[in-house]
């Protein structure tokens, strides 16, 4: 038995090993793609108020034709910096190296070799008097203007896209779009900063926003062509005992960054969705946007799904006559790109969604407005993967309009079902929240960054005292979610504070032979209580007084098969991804002593005049 296991152990070694030599082997072939068929210029671009953006310029050596600019503008660096210094890749993908455009990549203001002062999610200023009134549009604007008068063999026509932080500035750079900029792909984007990257719902993302901060500081001493050390050199991969060694948040400063970041001071002073917020959220002004637009993003995205969802629903909304659509595919952040899409987590999709997305959207998108096909271009309104069935579907719009508003009521034994409950007043499910023994957000506490918990089985949570548990009776028909969920939760709590976590899961039949009984998480949102009349103002909650929470869990499509259930997760915690509430009201929860995190005793009211529930869309089966 021993030696069979040997055996098996080298087997999988090698067979890794095999995988990692064919991937270097495509990495070098497509570098060497790019340093044969492309020269690299850099040039310095001087913007309306005299500061100038670090650009670099690949430019195909077959200058017998034309070709579209591609421009992507980063805070992140565009490294390796000298014209002797190629990127490995420079398009989306390598089919856009062997398609052919000129691939442009900018500092944008303020960051590595760029000049001028940098700013988290620089604020749009919507009335220009003069030349100093300069924002992401105007230096979008600007550079574009440059290229077209120095860069040769442009054909007229730039096209935009970035992912994630770069998606933002896409995103700003389309609106009073430049006459040349034709297509912009905004993926990921951030949009509304509070709510994509910082907080959800008032919540606020600790493991991901401490080790973004710590990666990513704000200041620099001059020009700079390397990325800065970390503030704190983190030794440990297990986050979980990481933060909960921190202890509450106003240790971070005193034992960690040391005041040296300049946006965790701002984050920690403005918990509520203040000026300080309201500023830096691009969504009201995406207007007067002429270029076509391509809104991408992942159901997997941790970070950013609010994002994509609501930048292409204010860009429809703001701009009806220009074109605009939505891809959403079962991605984590960026997984279009980094990804085969075949599989996330626990969840396996059936095929490379990432391929697909590659070879028949993405070029395809971009080859029709840059570069005059004259083909049609054959993508709908919304392109959307339906998880559970595994397969692209097509809508002429975003929630479907054949969607049927439906509801999930919680009762009495743990059940979940489309009628509602006709309990007492007192009818109720309750559990003990303690902030010093917190439901993990995954079962894998190995990596401090986890993509794949979004789509985790969640057995480990379910077999919480502290979490509570609904389900359906196993279905006897598919059912297929889509639109918008909304949960709906009435809800006490001994103490004056909480949070309230709600998942979405789908629970597999007992007899298969693989995933056996696995409860797959579908989507979910967490929810600072405090934030339920408004997010500007927090009010505490009366002790053991019934309150009314509602919030999205953003958007679905999802079938749950004949023979699954569809479960619902509702508990207060979920640490690391999301900070410890101490549950005792105190105005700012950066600065909240150990003594103010307290065991309470939350209840959740499914009664006849309390009916806790979730809302969402239901697609009725073809057949």
């Amino acid at each position: 038995m021993m030696k069979i296991r040997i055996v098996f152990f080298f087997l999988c070694f090698f067979f890794f090993l095999q995988v990692g030599f064919i991937q270097a082997d495509e990495q070098d072939e497509r570098a060497d793609y790019i340093r044969e068929n492309y020269t690299k210029y850099e040039k310095r671009i001087p913007v309306r108020n005299g500061v100038k953006l670090f650009t670099a310029i690949y430019t195909p050596n077959d200058t017998s034709k034309e070709y579209p600019i591609l421009l992507l503008r980063t805070p992140y660096s565009i490294s390796p910096y000298g014209p002797d210094r190629y990127r490995r890749q420079i398009g989306p993908h390598k089919e856009f190296e062997k398609e052919g455009f000129i691939f442009v990549y900018q500092d944008v203001r303020g960051r590595f070799m760029s000049e001028g002062e940098f700013v988290h999610m620089t604020p749009h200023v919507a009335d220009k008097k003069s030349n100093s009134d300069t924002d992401e549009s105007t230096d979008t604007y600007d550079t574009i203007e440059w290229l077209l008068e120095h860069v040769p063999n442009h054909n007229g026509k730039v096209g935009q896209w970035g992912i994630s932080y770069p998606g933002f500035y896409t995103s700003a750079g389309s609106i009073d779009s430049h006459p040349a900029l034709k297509a912009v792909s905004p993926q990921a984007p951030v949009s509304d900063f509070y709510w994509d990257d910082v907080y959800h719902h008032g919540a606020f993302l600790l493991n991901h926003w401490f080790g973004f901060l710590n990666r990513v500081p704000q200041r620099r001493k001059g020009l700079i062509d390397e990325r800065p050390d970390p503030i704190y050199e983190i030794e440990t991969t297990d986050a979980y005992k990481f933060f909960m060694d921190v202890g509450p948040l106003k240790n971070v400063n005193k034992s960690y960054f040391k005041k040296k970041s300049k946006l965790w001071n701002s984050v920690t002073r403005h918990p509520n969705y203040d000026k300080f917020w309201q500023k830096r959220n691009i969504l009201p002004h995406l207007k007067n946007i002429k270029a076509a637009v391509m809104v991408v993003g992942g159901w997997y995205d941790r970070e950013d799904l609010f994002g994509p969802l609501n930048t292409y629903k204010m860009i429809e909304k703001q701009n009806p006559d220009t074109f605009n659509i939505l891809v959403m595919g079962p991605w984590y952040h960026g997984g279009w790109l980094g990804s085969k899409g075949s599989e996330l987590g626990d969840t396996d999709f059936g095929f490379a969604t990432s391929e697909y997305y590659q070879k028949n959207v993405d070029l395809h998108f971009f080859k029709h407005f840059l570069k005059d096909e004259e083909s049609e271009l054959n993508l709908p309104e919304a392109l959307i993967f339906e998880t559970g069935a595994n397969r692209w579907r097509r809508f002429d719009q975003w929630p479907p309009a054949s969607a049927e508003k439906t509801s999930f009521y919680f009762h009495k034994d743990g059940k979940l079902s489309f009628d509602k409950p006709d309990e007492d007043y007192e009818a109720y499910d309750s559990y003990i929240s303690d902030p010093n023994k917190p439901v993990p957000h995954t079962r894998d506490n190995s990596r401090w960054i986890n993509n794949t918990f979004y789509s985790e089985d969640q057995r480990f949570a379910s077999r919480r005292p502290d979490v509570l548990v609904y389900q359906t009776d196993v279905l006897e028909e598919d059912v297929t979610l889509a639109g918008t969920i909304q949960a709906n939760l009435f809800v006490s709590t001994t103490g004056t504070d909480s949070d309230w976590i709600v998942k979405l899961i789908d629970v597999y039949p007992d007899d298969l032979e693989e995933k056996s009984a696995q409860q797959t998480l579908i989507r979910t949102e967490a929810f600072r209580g405090r934030f339920r009349e408004s997010y500007k103002k927090p009010k505490p909650f009366k002790s053991n007084e019934i309150a009314k929470i509602s919030f999205e869990l953003w958007d679905v499509l999802h079938t749950f098969k004949r023979g699954h259930r569809i479960m619902i997760h509702v508990q207060s915690t979920w640490f690391p991804f999301i900070d410890r509430n101490p549950q005792k009201y105190v105005p700012n929860i950066f600065e909240a002593d150990e003594s103010d995190f307290i065991k309470v005793t939350n209840r959740v009211y499914r009664s006849k005049k309390y009916p806790s529930h979730i809302e969402v869309g239901l697609l009725q089966q073809i057949f």
